[in-house]
Parts: structure tokens; sequence; C-alpha cells
């Protein structure tokens, strides 16, 4: 813990940093003279490892030699591509290997799994979701309870801060469980919350939701590659999320998406059914019968897009080497860092929405500035090279992100936000 939000304790925290050398595995993006900028977005898209282009080459290269062949015969064959990714992705979130599969994109996924895992009822019929939830969420959601010609002013479950609070409180969330678990078919929440950075007590809501017959779902988008994620073993029936934010796939990389092991041989569940989700051995028999791969892969639908998966795979590489324990408590450093910079450099004039508990966030900061100034000081900080990102009403987001961000990047970023609310004022 750094006792004092100073420049040298910043340089010794950086020198004395076993994953420091990480850093220089990406590319850090530079502004119209060549200086690097003050990136702190990874929470909105994580930076390129400097192995893609080599690996993307590689795959252009057996393309245009091999053709059609090169689903064989490429040096990563391109049939069982996707399971390139699974030993790290599973590893990542805490799954087993079968219970992950690399596909799609986030929305598409939820959707997917709620066709399987939101089974409304005359009497269960109510999907819980938080307030406000990232609008593809909330879209995703009330579509589907649509889709069962439902009414969402009754079956759309939310659930938010209290008045004049920023997040949501776990005994609030646990006792509207407790209340009406008996009407809710599907419990559907983000990991991390992505306006406030709130980290839900994943293990517990599951455990209480499943008690009370639900099934949970868990959106990922902000929680995985950022905290330790234990699917498996927390029993959540599904998860989906993106990997273009702490998981460094690139703009619109491909999706993830868990399936819990209880439901790999599950013929019961409803499901929309494609051809790469065929059992594998029998697969181009080419027969009218769908037979799904048992897992997770039996969602797939179509073959994937080898060339979005191979961004992913440097950065996957990457997390097992560095290890998520190991990353976490890089984490908790460069946040409390942020944090005690805020409260020495910036006293009250600046309030974090974020939970101050370490063990309630993940690396990033929602930060509120008083007076409403915070818009004009986010273009202030974007015309003085730093990189993070504004999401209205009112709130500037800073991740520094273990994997390439310092604690001289956390320094540098507080004292640019003070001469920002100095010119803005």
């Amino acid at each position: 813990m750094i006792s004092s939000f100073t420049l040298d304790n910043a340089i010794q925290a950086d020198a004395t940093d076993s994953l420091a050398e990480f850093r220089e595995r990406f590319f850090l993006p530079t502004n119209d003279t060549g200086d690097a900028l003050l990136y702190l977005c990874g929470n909105s898209l994580g930076l390129q490892p400097r192995a893609v282009p080599d690996l993307m080459a590689e795959e252009l290269e057996d393309w245009a030699r091999l053709g059609v062949t090169g689903h064989f015969d490429a040096r990563r064959p391109w049939m069982p591509y996707h399971e390139n990714l699974t030993a790290n992705m599973a590893e990542i979130v805490g799954a087993q290997p079968d219970e992950v599969v690399v596909m799609n994109t986030l929305t598409v996924n939820l959707h997917l799994m709620m066709v399987s895992f939101y089974r409304p009822t005359e009497k269960r019929y109510k999907l819980l979701i938080e307030k406000p939830a990232f609008p593809s969420d909330r879209y995703a959601a009330e579509s589907q309870v649509r889709y069962h010609r439902l009414d969402p002013a009754d079956a759309l479950l939310e659930i938010g801060p209290r008045d004049g609070e920023n997040t949501i409180r776990d005994e609030d969330l646990l006792q509207l469980i407790e209340r009406e678990g008996k009407s809710i078919a599907l419990v559907m929440l983000p990991g991390v919350q992505y306006y406030s950075g709130q980290l839900f007590d994943i293990a517990a809501v599951t455990a209480l939701a499943r008690h009370k017959g639900c099934a949970v779902g868990w959106d990922l988008a902000h929680a995985a590659g950022n905290v330790p994620l234990n699917l498996h073993d927390a029993d959540a029936d599904f998860a989906v999320w993106c990997n273009y934010k702490y998981l460094n796939g690139g703009p619109g990389a491909i999706g993830g998406c868990f399936v819990h092991a209880r439901h790999a041989d599950d013929s019961s569940l409803p499901r929309f059914c494609g051809w790469w989700g065929h059992d594998k051995s029998s697969r181009f028999r080419m027969g009218p019968n769908f037979h799904p791969i048992p897992g997770a892969e039996g969602w797939q639908l179509s073959n994937p897009p080898i060339l979005a998966m191979t961004s992913l795979i440097p950065s996957l590489q990457l997390f097992h080497e560095a290890g998520m324990t190991e990353l976490r408590a890089k984490s908790l450093a460069l946040t409390g860092f942020l944090e005690l910079g805020i409260r020495e450099r910036l006293g009250g004039a600046v309030e974090s929405i974020t939970p101050s508990q370490p063990e309630r966030r993940g690396c990033q900061l929602s930060l509120r500035l008083d007076g409403g100034s915070g818009h004009a000081v986010f273009r202030h900080l974007e015309a003085d090279d730093v990189v993070c990102d504004w999401r209205e009403p009112d709130v500037i987001r800073v991740a520094p992100v273990p994997l390439y961000n310092s604690f001289v990047d956390v320094y540098r970023f507080v004292e640019k936000l003070h001469l920002a609310m100095e010119a803005t004022a």
C-alpha cells in the first residue's frame, strides 16, 4: 500500500512491479508528434498486443497459400480454430474448458442464452435486471419479454440504487430476490456495472436466486479480464462477455459465452441451432437432425471468423503468463493509488461513485466533478493527450489497466485532472 501520493512513490512502485514488462508487449497510442498518449480507457477498448500483426499475417499467408485446405493444413488449422482460445479463456473466467466457447458478439450471445434460460410460465415470468442497465442489455431483455408476449411494465423487474446513492445495496438486491423469487424466471445482472463500476457478489446472488428457483445469467462485459471470476463454482447457468475491453481482442471483437456443465447434455433446453454446434464427428454427414456438441460449443451457430479470433490469441496468452491473481493485486494497487491521489490532490471537488471498498470494484473509477463541470474537464483532458471516457449524464470513467498501465500513468492523470479543473473553473 502506497502511503502518500508522490511521483517518487509512483516511480518506486513501477520499479518493483513484477508485471511492468507486459507494458512493452502492447502498442501505446500516440499523438501527432509521436508521443504516447496517457491511455486509461481499457474499459472501453483494450490496446493491441504487439504480437497481433505477425500472427494475423500468418493467417493471411496461409489463406493465400492454401485456400480451402487451410481448414486442415494451416499452421493453426481453421476447423478447430476456436479451441486455441478455450483453455486460456476458461482460466480467466474460472470455468471448465467445456463450459466456455468464443463465438458471435455479446448481445447476440445474450439473446441466444435467453432463448435457452428465460422460459417464463404463468406464475414465474419476470426478468430481473439492474437500473440503469447498459442500453443494449435493457433492449435485449425488453425485446425477449415482448417476444414472449408479456408486458415489460409487469415482467421486466429492475433494481437500482436508493435515492441519493450511486450503487445498488447488496441487501436490497438479495431482499428483492427473496421477496420476488417465486415470480422471477431469470436474474440477469452485470458482473461489474458499466456506469458506477460496482462489482456484484456473483456467488451470493447466484446462490440465493437458484435457491429460489430462478435461472441466473451474468453479463461480464466489464468483469472478464478485470476481476477474478469463478463461474463454475458460483453455479451460474450462463454468462456472456465481450473481448474488446480488458481482454484486448480488438474493436468489435468476437465475444465469449459460458454455459454451466450441468446443462452440457440437457436436451430439454430450447435453443437456436446452427451447423457449427452439431456433433463434430457427424457434422459433415449433412443430416437433417441436430445433435449438439456437449457443453457450451453446442450453442455455436456458424463456423468461426478466423481473423477475428486471431487477434485475441496473443492477449489471452499474456493473461495466462501474468496470472489473474497477480493482475488483481496490481489492479487493486493502481486503483488505490488513483483514489489516494484524488483524495490528497483534489479533495471534495471530485467524487468517486465507485465503491470505496476495493473488493467491490475492478480497476475503473467513475468520477463526478463538483459543480457539474465534468464534460468541460473531460474535453480539456482529451486536448491534453489523456484518453478516458465520458458517460452521460455526468461521469468520467478512468481505468488503469494492470497489463499495460503504470503507477506513473496514474500520477500523471491526477496532475492533468487538477490542471484541467483549474483551466475550466
